[in-house]
């Protein structure tokens, strides 16, 4: 994470700067200045304070401009599977709205203050990425405190907005079961198939395979760092019927095998 200032802001503006995709997840908190936030082939100004949530592989492009000269966003950049589960569920909820302008109150200093605590725990010699993650959890929850208050409720979405919300629902429920397939989604939602991988095409441009995958991959990582159960009990609890075969998936997914990847994160912590 970093907090983007009225130099920043001049940097990006003397630079080119082209509507990009990230391999993470973003989350920026504008505190002074303004942003103009090109994303979902749409583009406004937003006026701080404000929040914005830029899930992983969504086109977008940001233009940070001072007001009354100053200039102040916090920049939050992580991978889904830190948070596992919360990221999955901040796709329903953003993906449809990506901005809110809310009120500078002292509801939103706090979410300020949420940010300057984890900026102090990642400059420490020895950070923790636990405090970091309880930390960032917070943070969503008194976000979403804060878009319940601006953003239309779910019953004015689009379709396509309803049913992915509601698969990501389904999904969350039913991730680890290995004796259900995309049939059994589309089923709970009442349609085909073939239409509900268009939703999630549409949507997050992946099929409801790669979405189940994913999710299981995500927890995986999430037990490999966070628990002491074996590899072979992991794969089982994820639906997968031995270890070699989560291993092969997990590996052509992150590059790494499961042991190595749990070496990582415990150098990390």
């Amino acid at each position: 994470m970093y907090m983007l200032d009225e130099e920043g802001a001049a940097r990006i503006a003397d630079k080119p700067n082209e509507p990009h995709v990230h391999e993470f997840e973003e989350l920026i908190v504008g505190v002074e200045g303004d942003l103009e936030h090109l994303i979902d082939f749409k583009s406004a100004i937003y006026k701080a304070p404000y929040v914005s949530f830029i899930s992983k592989g969504k086109m977008h492009r940001v233009k940070p401009t001072l007001r009354n000269g100053k200039c102040k966003i916090w920049v939050l950049r992580f991978s889904s599977d830190f948070i596992p589960g919360t990221a999955f569920r901040l796709y329903s909820q953003y993906h449809d709205v990506a901005n809110i302008e809310v009120e500078n109150d002292d509801y939103f200093k706090r979410i300020v203050f949420l940010c300057e605590m984890m900026d102090a725990e990642m400059k420490q010699a020895n950070p923790s990425l636990n405090v970091v993650r309880d930390l960032l959890k917070a943070l969503f929850t008194m976000i979403e405190v804060e878009r319940e208050k601006y953003v239309e409720s779910p019953t004015n979405f689009s379709s396509q907005n309803t049913t992915f919300k509601n698969f990501l629902t389904i999904l969350e429920e039913n991730f680890r079961r290995s004796d259900i397939g995309v049939e059994f989604y589309a089923e709970k939602l009442f349609m085909s198939s073939r239409n509900l991988n268009l939703v999630c095409q549409n949507i997050i441009n992946m099929s409801v395979s790669e979405l189940i995958e994913t999710r299981r991959i995500t927890e995986g990582k999430n037990l490999l760092a966070y628990s002491d159960k074996s590899i072979s009990e992991i794969g089982y609890e994820l639906g997968y019927n031995d270890k070699s075969c989560f291993t092969s998936v997990f590996k052509k997914k992150n590059g790494v095998t499961p042991s190595a990847f749990r070496i990582q994160m415990k150098a990390l912590n």
